[in-house]
């Protein structure tokens, strides 16, 4: 969530016209997050969140995340529900690119998590695979490990002493796509499950938002997503991994669905590739992002510590000990 293109009571009176909602009377922009804006909306007794799509969100793939909000909404799982115009339409067009709203989910996310907290959201994440399996939509994942090439080449290290950092990412990648595994379980994942994606209410995790990275790949690559983002422990600007919070995040995973030895075995290729991923979308928008835009960038040197932990570990195991 962040705020690239801002909007007046203009907007509001579109949104106002076009949906059978209270009537909005008060909006308020979102900071957090990097890809898309989001602005609070609040009527006299109910409150919403709009989102204007930006940057790599294609508007020919917006009615995949819409309908995948639905199908989770109606199978149980915890999101916002995409609200239809009164045209029985998701999308809208404010300031020339489409937009849309969705119901406010209840609760907040939680600056750290505990133990037990990952055991939940494995368990939470498996419920989703069980359900997103079954769903007939289809999204190529367009930040997979095929995709980081691209934007490697587009990234702009601006001195000569990122060349060092530029050889390393090169050759982590091509390693990286060398030992990719094939056939392992797939369907719909979130695919961006931070810590800030996963809402809690009375220390019960009360549901996820933000899926508008979501995409069909292996679900162990949703799991690998979630080693790096929620099961590392930061103490004075250092990384370090939390094998008890990854034990319970696979352990809740497994208490709904089983995860094979074949997925067991990609577990260190699968991360690798999340925290390159993450990695260099973080140094693309470091490097790319105006200045004008209200929004917090996140640091890339995180994830360069993630990557060179994970670097440093081979098999399965070695996430447990």
């Amino acid at each position: 969530m962040a705020v690239y293109t801002k909007i007046s009571q203009k907007e509001i009176n579109t949104i106002n016209k076009n949906f059978n909602i209270e009537k909005i009377i008060s909006f308020k922009g979102i900071k957090q997050g990097i890809e898309n804006t989001n602005y609070l909306l609040r009527s006299k007794k109910k409150k919403y969140i709009l989102t204007i799509f930006e940057k790599r969100v294609l508007p020919k793939e917006i009615p995949f995340f819409m309908k995948l909000m639905d199908n989770l909404n109606n199978s149980k799982i915890n999101c916002p529900k995409p609200l239809k115009t009164k045209k029985n339409k998701y999308l809208i067009k404010l300031k020339d690119k489409t937009a849309c709203i969705v119901s406010f989910l209840e609760g907040k996310d939680k600056k750290i998590l505990k133990t037990n907290d990952c055991y939940t959201i494995g368990k939470t994440i498996a419920r989703m695979h069980v359900v997103t399996k079954k769903i007939k939509l289809k999204r190529k994942n367009s930040m997979g490990v095929r995709n980081l090439k691209p934007l490697l080449e587009s990234i702009k290290f601006k001195s000569k002493k990122f060349s060092n950092l530029k050889i390393f990412l090169k050759n982590n990648l091509k390693d990286i796509n060398r030992n990719w595994p094939k056939k392992l379980p797939k369907g719909i994942i979130h695919g961006d499950l931070f810590i800030d994606n996963i809402f809690f209410k009375k220390k019960k995790l009360s549901g996820i938002i933000d899926f508008y990275f979501a995409a069909n790949d292996y679900f162990m690559y949703e799991i690998a997503i979630c080693i790096n983002a929620l099961c590392f422990d930061q103490k004075k600007g250092k990384f370090k991994m939390n094998s008890n919070k990854i034990k319970n995040l696979f352990k809740g995973y497994e208490s709904v669905k089983k995860i094979s030895l074949k997925e067991k075995k990609s577990i260190n290729t699968l991360c690798r590739g999340a925290a390159l991923r993450y990695l260099l979308t973080r140094l693309y928008d470091y490097s790319n992002t105006p200045k004008t835009a209200l929004i917090k960038i996140k640091d890339p040197n995180e994830y360069y510590q993630k990557l060179l932990s994970h670097n440093n570990l081979h098999s399965f195991k070695d996430y447990l000990n």
